[in-house]
């Protein structure tokens, strides 16, 4: 898919995305990462981000699905969205995506935390005004969230695609912060007779449930029997 979207191509080969100012990890900043791959491990294997944005003296922040393409991010949603129309006018976004992998439990209050992956990403988004490339970008959304899909179902018409806006953000600006393994106590608090530890937490998918429209004869196609959510799947940085 990298190929066929316009502009959606490797602006930076480099391992790293510089920080600037504006994502430079001021608190606790040995839990940076700048590292591409990182981020883009990050990106992949969220199906929700969100996005936030501010119309006058108002922020708002809306949860909406993503793909990744090469060094861009694709957003979509309603034409009439005010999200999606704010950002078109060159409204800055600040986008994030966060992975909650566990609970820390730790001896004291304040050391309580949790694991976690996150990526903030800052900049000014562009709007695909060409149908060819929307449609492309909409079929990547479709497969990154069910892969195989887009074979099965009906592929949007001329309505549709005018119906719909479709975001570029360029993946310029851009850190991840990480935390994992065990709760960091005060070195007197080791001795105390407290349990601590994790709480590994996983997402899981369950059986799937048929439209109550859908006669029952209709088989079940492979990839929904064998979905995986998008951490489960082979990695795709590239």
């Amino acid at each position: 898919m990298a190929e066929q979207v316009g502009q959606a191509v490797n602006v930076n080969q480099t391992s790293a995305i510089a920080p600037t100012p504006r994502t430079r990890v001021k608190r606790i900043p040995k839990r940076a990462s700048y590292d591409r791959d990182a981020i883009y491990s990050i990106l992949d294997t969220a199906l929700v981000c969100h996005v936030g944005f501010a119309i006058g003296a108002q922020p708002y922040v809306i949860p909406t699905l993503h793909v990744r393409v090469a060094d861009r991010l694709y957003i979509h949603g309603s034409a009439a969205s005010r999200m999606l129309g704010a950002a078109a006018a060159g409204t800055p976004l600040a986008v994030t995506v966060t992975h909650i992998d566990g609970l820390v439990l730790a001896r004291s209050a304040f050391h309580h935390s949790v694991n976690y992956r996150s990526v903030v990403i800052l900049g000014a988004a562009t709007l695909i005004a060409d149908p060819a490339e929307k449609f492309v970008v909409m079929k990547g959304l479709i497969d990154h969230v069910a892969p195989g899909r887009w074979d099965h179902i009906r592929h949007p018409n001329e309505k549709e695609l005018a119906a719909t806006s479709v975001l570029s953000l360029p993946i310029v600006e851009a850190a991840a912060k990480l935390r994992s393994g065990d709760p960091l106590d005060d070195e007197a608090d080791y001795a105390l007779p407290i349990w601590a530890g994790q709480i590994p937490l996983a997402t899981k998918t369950l059986r799937p449930v048929f439209d109550a429209r859908v006669d029952p004869a209709t088989p079940i196609p492979a990839h929904v029997a064998e979905y995986r959510l998008p951490g489960n799947r082979e990695a795709r940085i590239a």
